[in-house]
């Protein structure tokens, strides 16, 4: 059992960070193996809508751009599950979050059957720095991409630095929960 996180957040140790971590300990605990990705860290470059807004995204599966997408894709067809979390910003997901996801939907729609998302479970986590307002639009964002790539949704997390402690806690519990559920 392979689980991927995706982590949208510049801080590797503020609240967004903390709770992928955390969700992966959980899914580790149950026997799962994980590896994180920091988004961050990575080169991904925003679509360009090429030719008349669908090119070779459409055509093949592929991004004509030179960067990390590929790999990220790479290791999330070839996990059993997946686990975003994303800083909110302004109600929705982190910039980064909504560049890579943008480019992965247009390429989810060409190319070979098996290069595609469709039916992986996810994890959803949204990490709210300020009042928490912004969360629940921001899960809404986060399930319309799973939706569009055919993924669902197996839980959708908010967190405020108030509630950071016992959601991370939660954050655990749900690591280990998504791994029984993708052994059913």
């Amino acid at each position: 059992m392979k689980i991927v996180a995706l982590q949208a957040s510049p801080n590797e140790d503020g609240l967004t960070a903390s709770m992928a971590k955390r969700a992966l300990a959980g899914a580790e605990a149950a026997g799962a193996e994980t590896e994180l990705l920091h988004l961050c860290q990575l080169e991904l470059a925003s679509c360009r809508a090429c030719e008349t807004g669908w090119g070779q995204c459409r055509r093949d599966g592929t991004c004509v751009i030179e960067d990390d997408l590929a790999t990220v894709r790479a290791k999330m067809t070839a996990a059993d599950g997946i686990v975003v979390a994303t800083p909110v910003y302004f109600g929705d997901v982190a910039e980064v979050l909504k560049a890579f996801f943008d480019r992965l939907r247009r390429c989810h729609f060409g190319g070979p059957e098996e290069e595609r998302l469709s039916g992986k479970s996810v994890l959803g986590i949204a990490a709210a720095g300020g009042s928490g307002g912004g969360g629940p639009t921001c899960l809404v964002s986060m399930e319309r991409y799973y939706a569009h790539m055919g993924m669902r949704a197996f839980d959708q997390m908010i967190v405020t630095r108030r509630s950071r402690d016992y959601m991370l806690e939660a954050a655990e519990r749900a690591g280990a929960a998504l791994i029984r559920h993708l052994q059913e």
